[in-house]
């Protein structure tokens, strides 16, 4: 294919580039979708779960034929002190009406290409990109170890370090506390053994976010995903608390998995793999910039990631059709200038992805100042209220709640709330 001439080459087929490459094909653009797998997903790790409504506005009813795990039915939030939990738990039914499915990213992003494949996505595996072509100092295609491509449009979908984003100055390195590790262990269990355990049917599954015990102090978080005949168990800590205390992952990992409410998840489970995958922390303020003379970035190597929320897979794959809509654009009207790709972020400005960035541009700031409350005070006083609520030992209920109130006055933990809240009321009502 040397010198042959292509609308727009994507790289990278993940959720963003895939969305993007199927966008294109289907009004008629030729696109070439590149990446440095042997399959798709092959490189990809993943916690857990993709959101349905940006899904099926790519792949309609997806459900009915895609390698989907389970739906998620049931979000529950874990807070562990050092030997006990606290679970909060929200059951929905999802009547046909799905909110979001656990999926294994090596057979799901396989699925996908296929898919755009049928829409007359041309797909290249094994295709290492080792810099964008550049001529009269503008991107017009690729160069890969064998060959060059040339293409009206170049957009950029290869993750987190994104080193054609550099090339050509769009982005920066990541700092330390910009970046997350994301470390995941995956066990198998019979599959009627996992349902019984989490208390689910043959469809349903359960997401669940874990608060404190072995992460308590440090800006982390932990997940257990139900698929269906495994368990996906992991955390996502800030790079710079790693540093900071000097912590092996794994360490921490094992730690989490053998903690008292933890442990008896995973009994008589098999080990499957570990895998550890680096995410950007997702800041309004640290959006490099997305588009030049042909170009455009999305998903992870835009920053696009909301982990107040959990949620990256949909703004990847949002931002992957709002950018084809834009080469779109730009090819119909024969304009690839940075003024007219800026239309790119007019739409991103109107989209869910801007705008909740947006609302939480210093929540991380915030969280972190006061990680120590959030992560060990709160799930210890309410390990604390649980056991005097539980516990018939003989002693006087009274003095066990003066004594429970006096922690929390000296604690400061009501202090500590006050902020907290007006912080998140003022972003309620932020506009």
């Amino acid at each position: 294919m040397e010198n042959k001439k292509i609308d727009v080459i994507v790289i990278g087929a993940g959720p963003a580039g895939v969305s993007a490459a199927v966008t294109l094909a289907r009004a008629g653009k030729k696109v070439l979708l590149v990446d440095r797998s042997d399959k798709a997903g092959d490189k990809n790790v993943f916690g857990g779960c993709i959101y349905a409504k940006q899904t099926a506005e790519i792949f309609p009813e997806f459900w009915k034929t895609a390698p989907v795990e389970r739906s998620i039915t049931e979000e529950k939030i874990i807070m562990l002190n050092d030997y006990n939990s606290v679970d909060f738990s929200y059951r929905f039914s999802s009547k046909g009406s799905y909110k979001a499915f656990t999926v294994v990213r090596s057979k799901w992003d396989r699925w996908c290409v296929e898919q755009a494949e049928k829409e007359g996505v041309y797909f290249a595996p094994k295709t290492l990109v080792k810099e964008l072509l550049i001529e009269n100092g503008k991107v017009s295609g690729i160069i890969t170890e064998s060959e060059k491509f040339r293409s009206d449009m170049v957009i950029i979908a290869d993750g987190v370090n994104s080193l054609l984003a550099k090339q050509i100055g769009l982005r920066k390195d990541f700092k330390p506390q910009n970046v997350t590790l994301n470390v995941k262990e995956v066990w198998k269990l019979p599959r009627q053994r996992l349902e019984d355990r989490f208390n689910i049917d043959s469809t349903t599954g359960v997401a669940a976010k874990i608060l404190g015990g072995p992460l308590k102090n440090m800006f982390a978080m932990g997940f257990i995903y139900t698929n269906k005949d495994t368990i996906s168990l992991g955390f996502g800590i800030s790079l710079d608390e790693l540093q900071k205390n000097k912590i092996k992952p794994y360490d921490l990992l094992d730690d989490l998995r053998e903690h008292p409410s933890i442990a008896p998840y995973f009994n008589d489970a098999e080990f499957v793999e570990y895998s550890a995958h680096m995410i950007p922390e997702g800041s309004f303020n640290n959006i490099p910039k997305l588009y030049d003379n042909r170009v455009l970035i999305i998903g992870d190597a835009a920053g696009f990631v909301n982990n107040i929320h959990f949620e990256g897979t949909n703004l990847a794959m949002l931002s992957g059709r709002l950018a084809a809509e834009t080469a779109i654009f730009a090819i119909e009207n024969s304009d690839f200038s940075a003024s007219s790709l800026s239309l790119y972020y007019e739409k991103l400005k109107q989209s869910i992805i801007i705008k909740d960035l947006k609302t939480h541009y210093n929540t991380i700031p915030v969280l972190k100042h006061n990680i120590k409350t959030i992560t060990a005070l709160y799930p210890e006083l309410a390990c604390q209220f649980f056991d005097i609520l539980s516990n018939a030992d003989g002693i006087p209920k009274r003095a066990k709640y003066r004594g429970f109130v006096s922690k929390i006055l000296k604690s400061g933990a009501i202090l500590k709330s006050i902020p907290l809240g007006i912080f998140a009321a003022e972003k309620c009502f932020k506009k």
